[in-house]
Formats: C-alpha cells, sequence, structure tokens
C-alpha cells in the first residue's frame, strides 16, 4: 500500500497529531510519502527529526497512491484536492482545526482509525465539485478550474454592492444586488453557503445551492438547484474588477468576463470510517440536541 501524507502548519494543535501519525505509520508494512514542504516543515520543527528517515517525499501523486491522508482542518482538505484531482485516491482528513466536516479523525482516534483503513474497514461518500471557464480566459483558472465547497464571485476594492446578473441553463434568473453570490456543493452548504443563510444539503444529493451574499435586494433568497444546471455570470459594479474564489483560491476577473460553472465530470473520494456517517458529524458539530430539553 502507498499513501500519501499532506499538511500546511507544524504547531501546537498539529504537533501532536502528526507524531501519533508518523510513529504509527512507521510500524506498518507501507510505502508512505509526505509532501516535500510539508516534510520540511516537519524536520524544522520536530524534536526528533530522526522518525522522518523512512519516509519519502512527493511534489505531484500519480495513480500508484491509494490513500491520501491531510492533517488540519477541513482547509487543509480543500488544498488536499488540488494534488488529488481526477486521480480517484480517497482522502482522509485528521482534524486539527475546527469544526472538520471533512476532517473528522480526532488525535485520540488517530491509531485506531488508521489501523482500520489499512486493513478496509471503511466506506467511501463520493463527493461532487464544481467547474468553472470563463470567457476570455483567465490563466489562474485554466490548471486548477474546480472547487469542492464552492465558487463564490465577490466585490475587491471598494464598499459599493456588485451587480450579478444571474442566467440557468441560458435561462436568466435574476440580478443579485449583494456583496457576492455562492454557488456552492452539498459538501460546501455547511461552509459559506451557511454562514449566509443557506440550507444544508445531505452530501449524496444531486444539487447545488445558490446563496447571495448580504442581498440587497431583501426578497433574494438562496435556491436550490439541479446539479445538471449549468449557471452563467456576468458581473458589474462600480469598479472594473471583481473577485472569484474557488474554495481558497482567489484570481481578480474583468468585468466584461462572462462566468460559466458547471458539475466537473469527476468526483472526489473521502474516507469514513464505519461508525461514521454525516448526520452522526452534521448532529455533533452543529450542536443540534443540545438543549437541555431534550
Amino acid at each position: 500500500m502507498k499513501i500519501a501524507i499532506y499538511g500546511q502548519y507544524y504547531h501546537s494543535s498539529t504537533h501532536e497529531s502528526i507524531e501519533i501519525l508518523l510513529d504509527v505509520l512507521s510500524h506498518k508494512s507501507i510505502e508512505v510519502c509526505i509532501e516535500n514542504d510539508f516534510f520540511n516543515i516537519i524536520k524544522h520543527e520536530s524534536k526528533q527529526p530522526s522518525k522522518l528517515e523512512d519516509f519519502e517525499t512527493f511534489e505531484t501523486l500519480d495513480e500508484t497512491y491509494e490513500l491520501l491522508i491531510s492533517i488540519g482542518g477541513d482547509g487543509t482538505i480543500l488544498r488536499a484536492i488540488t494534488y488529488v484531482s481526477d486521480l480517484s485516491i480517497p482522502i482522509v482528513g485528521i482534524n486539527t482545526g475546527r469544526l472538520g466536516f471533512l476532517a473528522t479523525i480526532q488525535t485520540n482516534q488517530i491509531e485506531a482509525a488508521i489501523t482500520d483503513i489499512i486493513k478496509g474497514n471503511y466506506k467511501i461518500s463520493e463527493r461532487t465539485l464544481l467547474c468553472v471557464e470563463t470567457q476570455p480566459e483567465n490563466k489562474d483558472l485554466i490548471e486548477i478550474n474546480f472547487a469542492l465547497n464552492e465558487i463564490a464571485v465577490s466585490r475587491k476594492n471598494t464598499t459599493s454592492m456588485i451587480t450579478v446578473e444571474t442566467h440557468l441553463n441560458t435561462e436568466y434568473l435574476t440580478s443579485y444586488w449583494a456583496d457576492g453570490l455562492i454557488i456552492s456543493t452539498p459538501t460546501g452548504s455547511t461552509g459559506y453557503s451557511l454562514s449566509c443563510g443557506g440550507p444544508v444539503i445531505t452530501p449524496e444529493a444531486d444539487s447545488f445551492v445558490l446563496t447571495p451574499i448580504a442581498p440587497h435586494n431583501l426578497n433574494a433568497r438562496p435556491l436550490v438547484i439541479p446539479d445538471n444546471t449549468k449557471i452563467q455570470l456576468k458581473v458589474d459594479g462600480r469598479e472594473e474588477h471583481y473577485l472569484i474564489s474557488l474554495d481558497s483560491r482567489i484570481a481578480t476577473l474583468h468585468n466584461s468576463t462572462i462566468v460559466t460553472i458547471r458539475k466537473a465530470n469527476f468526483k472526489i473520494k473521502m474516507v469514513e470510517l464505519l461508525q461514521e456517517s454525516f448526520i452522526d458529524t452534521l448532529r455533533k458539530k452543529m450542536l443540534w440536541g443540545e438543549d437541555k430539553r431534550n
């Protein structure tokens, strides 16, 4: 078995998890490779750099990898998918962040969870992605033009709202007067979209949601649409440019740009332990049922 490890930081909240994970993997008969930049961070910060002697590094992934382990929060997983892309490598997240809807394995579960996964005792949750095209093309959005959580357009350097003219399958929907507009997958429905009043959507639903950001037209509400819908956006505002974000990656577009968003032609495979479920995670993370009357 060949496993990749990806992370972004080595600090107080990740130190213990990294040390436990490396110790567990060093006692398994598997090939383990650590992302090159993360390897150098660990080597510089770790009090026991000799532990790294058994591990190789990688800069890109290929089909020989059977699993990617992400150490961090959900944001780290969003970065990890840019390495996995359409390779169908399952991803499992060790949570050293806050909520952790994607990264669900806690530090005290690492040894048991990794042992179960290596034995094949897990299930796969396939997650739909969004992809974007722009006319004219933007060089920052050609190679990595997909997002697991959401694609959002928003105002740039002004306090003035923007107008987002929105078409669904070439049919005019409306023009949102707002700070921006979020197009979210079911996976992203518990992220930025939720904080802007969007609904929670279960991962297996074949839907996207359009959620306006601080809309001035007060009757604008989040809209759930089929995930085979082609979404076309045209932005206007007092500035000549606006921002587009794909998960945590941001680019600047001119107001003349036409943005087309649709479902990507591949999915991301998230590893779930057999005792896990989205409903259970949702209930715990959202503190549903914490009312003492329950």
